[in-house]
């Protein structure tokens, strides 16, 4: 079964996409923001990762350069929905930096399940 790690400061978000992911049979784990996200991965990695891009303490851009920097084979998906700018320009910059997929929210179920299907194969 594979292991998913979920990094979102919402907790709406997080259990939505926990409950969605354990509907479709995955193993999840979450954090509530990046510091604790990368910790958590650290101690015991998982098959992906599915983190929000506006947080605080650490938020998604220095996430992803943390666990990219310390995991290049990491495989993320970055998910966001705005704050001060447009959500399109922090996934930008969350793809240039080394996320697979990048969707704003709200995204369509199919379509992240989708991507994570793909990238756990």
């Amino acid at each position: 079964m594979a292991k998913i790690l979920i990094i979102d400061d919402d907790p709406d978000v997080l259990n939505m996409l926990r409950e969605m992911l354990e509907r479709e049979g995955y193993e999840v784990v979450t954090a509530n923001d990046g510091e604790k996200g990368v910790k958590c991965y650290r101690d015991n990695p998982t098959d992906l990762i599915i983190t929000d891009i506006i947080m605080p303490e650490k938020e998604g851009i220095e996430t992803i350069m943390d666990l990219r920097r310390e995991f290049p084979d990491v495989r993320i998906i970055a998910i966001s929905g705005g704050g001060r700018i447009n959500a399109t320009d922090h996934l930008k910059v969350a793809k240039h930096i080394g996320a697979q997929y990048t969707f704003s929210k709200p995204f369509e179920r199919e379509e992240l399940l989708r991507a994570v299907r793909d990238l756990i194969r």
